[in-house]
Parts: C-alpha cells; structure tokens; sequence
C-alpha cells in the first residue's frame, strides 16, 4: 500500500521508552505467561509474511459486518446467507445479538476455538469455515484488510504481505476459455494470452486501487483520526488456486507474473488451498512445474509457497516424501508456508542445508499446525530449523479463525526453545526475506553480523545521516522498512529492566 515511515513515530508504547546502553538478553523462560504475553506484544516483531486476510478476521467482525449489510444466518448451517425472509432456518443477522445461544454457536462455527465442534476435526472445522462466514465479506475487502493493518499496528508491527486475488473469476473464465493443452506449457500460455489474460491487468490495477481506497478511508489515513494502521507498509502476494482445473490454476499463475510487473505493489505469487484435497495431491508436482516455467524458477516473480502443510493423519509417506524439496528444487520457491513435514521428507538433512545455504525462509504457523495437523509446538520443526541454520519467520496464518494474534505466536515460539535471539531473528527475517523491493541494510540476511557498509555505524538511529547510507535507504523499499525496524528495535531493548 505504499505508506511510508516518517521519522518520529508517535502514538506507540515504544515512543515513550528512552534510548540507553543495551541490557542483559531476558530469559524468556522464566517469565510467567502474562509477562510473555507483555513482552511479546511490545517486542518490535517486523513484519508477517503469512497471513490470509479473509482468514484473518474474527467472527464478531463478521457478525456486525453481516447486520450492517443485511444477511441473514442460517441457523441450521451456522453459516451466513443472502438478504432473506426470515423463516425457520434464516433469522436476520441483526437478531443474533439477541441470541446468546445463537450467537456463540456462530462465533464457534467461524473458528476452531472448541476442538471438535458439532464433531469435526481442526482440520476440517478450519478449512469449511471460509464457506460459511465468506457471504459477510463480499464487499469488505477493504475493511478487512484496515482491521489487519491496525491489529498489526497495535502490536508494534508494520510490514504485511497480503494474500489476496485480483479480477479471480475473470482470470478463472480466461482459463477455462483456453482450455487443458495437454501439458504443453508454450501451447498453455499462448492460448491464455489470445483469450485475453494478459487484459485483464489493467482492471485489477482499479480493484487494487479501490481496495487501498477503501481501506484508507475506514483507517481515516491523512487525518487527525488516523488509525495506527496507517503506518503499516503493505505488499500482496497473488493467491492462485491449486484445487481448480489445471488449465485455471496456470491461467492465475501465469495472471500473476503480469500483474507483478505491471505493479509493484503486487510482490510475489502463492498457492492457496488445502494442500492434502485430492486434487491437490494428484497436481502437485504439476503445479511445481508450472511455476518453475511461468516464473522461470522464480527469476521472474518471486515465489512462496505453501508445502508441507501435510502429515500423516492427511497424506501418504510417499507424499510426505517430497513436497518442500519440489517446492525448493523444482518451482524456485524462495519461501515454503508451513513446512511443517519438512524433517520427514527424503533428504531432509541434505534439503535444509541447501535452504540454509541458499537463504529460502521458512514461514512458521505453529498455532495453525497445531489446530489443523494436531503438531504440537513442541514437535514442530521450528527448533530443527534453527539448528541448521534454516531462516524462519513467525506467522498467524489465518489469525481469525484460530484467535490469535502474531504476538501469541510470538509467546508461543518460546514452547519450541526459542530465545529472544531467535525472536529477534524472525522479526527481521520478515522484513530481510520479504519481497519488498531494493537492497537490504545487512549483508548477511538471516545472521544479522554484517551490516551494509554504507550503513555501518548508523542502524538503530531515528534517521541516517545525509551520505551514502541515506541514499541507501531513500532507494530502497527493503532498507527504509528496516531502518525503521531497527530503531524501534532499539528503544525496545533500551527499556528493558
């Protein structure tokens, strides 16, 4: 969204705490939970780089959305519906709020906060849980991503990349128009270009413009109202569907690398949908290839991926086998999403190594593994991980519907043995890894030892001083987020006691 960092922040806890000689590293293990919980909140956390935003929001958001636009529920489905007459199964939205029974059961069937809710696994309770509350937020995508930005604000956080869709239907039509070339790539991508894809951009440029007006507006950006949220930078990656034919998936990837370089607020491509669907699972290494072809092995676009959000409750040992090595290897991911089966994979020693080696980030969800893959963060790969050297990065995922927020991910990394050291890594690894544009401020991503030597000297200051490292930082999307994160980081270390 373009919103830029001006000197000075205001407004914030952070603001108030002085610069001063640097403490001891906190033991995060001896904190009792609510100072965890403090601390992670006021900790500069960096940015999220694995968030679905419809996903994001909770069900009582959902709720008054659907009052104010005049849904109604079905109470039978637990799931909202059109504008109707009001009858034995449909009541208006504005009448749960009179209905406590009613309304807590709407706020269960949006989340997985009840394991086994009218007997559903996590796993399913999750993934359906887009079909019932998705009517509320057909015209508030706008509001949804103000209510992202702002929740990010409040917790001392200021980069998102977004995972969204442009002009889908439109995109999804073109697909279907050109039809299944029988795997000929070349053959694919010309069809979809004489049926018009590449057209399209243009009016998913207005949507995105209409999106970030929208949200603008709701956040009152530019006034003396301003929402917190206003100083969130925001990037999105393009969200195709691996669950579609295959002829519609690679008219969205294919959709995205346009949309990318006609737009730079547009960062990089994802694919979303439940990784275990049978028709993911039976494209799977089809997609990889896609993706290695449209991108040109993420030359092109950058590529993050979702891989690994499998186990074996959910896949086969010989899908389990592969997935984040073909993400890696094959499509050019330069992020997995999850990764949560990454240590059983074959290889997987060798796999993290070349990761580590080659700066591919991890994006952990350990909140979201642990209510759909029922992976506790004590068995989650985060630790192993770390011992190798492979980057990660903390994440929320879908932080509605799991009721949570990036600083409880952030409390709970302490389950896996993580430290503050490792809790400092990760929020910078959000910006380092992220897709923003322009050179960094450190040569050493991941490691945080060697600065930029334009730079060296500087970082953790409210604003460079006039010369190269301010040159540096004026040219570069990546480094001005960093500059900005480094300072809060300061004065968030300075007030410790």
């Amino acid at each position: 969204m373009g919103w830029r960092f001006v000197g000075g922040l205001v407004g914030l806890v952070l603001t108030s705490l002085a610069l001063g000689a640097r403490a001891a590293e906190p033991d995060l293990t001896r904190m009792s939970p609510a100072e965890l919980v403090a601390f992670a909140k006021a900790m500069p956390k960096g940015g999220e780089l694995h968030n679905h935003v419809s996903g994001a929001i909770f069900g009582e958001t959902w709720l008054d959305w659907a009052a104010q636009d005049g849904l109604c529920v079905d109470i039978k489905a637990l799931a909202f519906a059109p504008p109707c007459q009001p009858g034995d199964t449909l009541k208006p939205a504005t009448a749960v709020a009179a209905d406590e029974t009613l309304r807590q059961a709407m706020l269960d069937s949006l989340s997985v906060r009840h394991s086994g809710f009218l007997d559903r696994s996590g796993h399913d309770q999750f993934f359906t849980a887009f079909q019932r509350f998705g009517l509320a937020g057909a015209r508030r995508d706008g509001d949804a991503l103000a209510e992202v930005l702002n929740g990010l604000a409040r917790q001392n956080t200021f980069y998102l990349e977004a995972m969204i869709g442009a002009q889908s239907v439109a995109v999804r039509v073109a697909g279907a128009k050109a039809g299944w070339k029988g795997g000929d790539f070349a053959a694919q991508k010309a069809a979809l270009t004489a049926a018009g894809l590449e057209a399209l951009v243009p009016a998913a440029i207005a949507e995105t413009d209409a999106l970030e007006a929208r949200t603008r507006a709701v956040m009152k950006c530019g006034t003396p109202g301003a929402a917190p949220g206003c100083q969130v930078t925001v990037r999105y990656l393009f969200s195709a569907n691996r669950i579609i034919p295959p002829e519609q998936t690679f008219a969205q990837i294919q959709f995205a690398v346009a949309l990318i370089a006609a737009d730079k607020r547009w960062v990089g491509v994802q694919l979303v949908a439940p990784e275990d669907n049978p028709a993911s699972i039976a494209n799977y290494r089809l997609h990889m290839r896609m993706v290695d072809f449209l991108t040109e092995h993420g030359r092109k676009i950058p590529v993050a991926l979702h891989a690994g959000e499998i186990t074996a409750k959910y896949a086969t040992p010989a899908e389990l086998a592969y997935h984040v090595s073909d993400a890696v290897r094959v499509a050019g991911a330069r992020r997995i999403g999850h990764g949560t089966d990454i240590a059983g994979e074959d290889g997987a020693e060798a796999l993290a190594a070349e990761m580590a080696a080659n700066g591919v980030l991890v994006e952990v969800n350990l909140s979201s593994n642990a209510a759909i893959l029922e992976v506790a963060p004590k068995d989650h790969p985060y630790a192993w991980l770390r011992a190798r050297g492979v980057a990660a990065s903390l994440s929320t995922d879908d932080a509605g519907i799991l009721r949570i927020d990036l600083s409880r991910e952030y409390g709970r990394a302490v389950e896996t043995g993580a430290t503050y050291g490792d809790l400092k890594r990760s929020a910078r690894n959000a910006i380092a890894f992220s897709f923003l544009s322009g050179v960094g401020l450190w040569d050493d991503p991941g490691v945080y030892r060697k600065p930029a030597k334009a730079c060296a000297g500087e970082i953790g200051a409210a604003a460079p001083k006039p010369g190269a490292c301010a040159d540096l930082v004026a040219l570069s999307d990546k480094a001005r987020e960093q500059w900005r994160h480094e300072y809060l980081l300061k004065a968030f270390e300075a007030g410790w006691k």
